[in-house]
């Protein structure tokens, strides 16, 4: 049995178990949140729409962080402008515990 759910403006196919990781949520590790917003739930057959306007996922945060530096590199050729800029984008590592549909 899986799941499509959507969460930080992207989507996730999770199975009970998984770690993911997902853009920062505003809970404390070892807190409990449930994802509501549900495209999609499968257990041999696929259910979209009003099938799973009821069901969610329920999942425990396991830790807080930051992913790998990205480095930004600006540049424009002849005028000697050329900047450098880098970013970690923050993250929340979560366990899906149990998939309600």
């Amino acid at each position: 049995m899986y799941a499509i759910i959507a969460t930080g403006g992207k989507q996730y196919k999770v199975s009970e178990g998984d770690i993911i990781k997902v853009e920062k949520l505003a809970a404390e590790a070892g807190d409990t949140v449930t994802f509501d917003q549900v495209v999609a739930v499968s257990d041999g057959t696929l259910k979209v729409g009003k099938d799973v306007a009821s069901a969610s996922v329920s999942a425990t945060v396991m830790d807080q962080g930051k992913g790998k530096k990205v480095i930004v590199y600006k540049y424009k050729r002849k005028t000697g402008y050329h900047k450098k800029n880098g970013h970690r984008q923050a993250y929340t590592q979560v366990k899906i515990d149990k998939i309600n549909a």
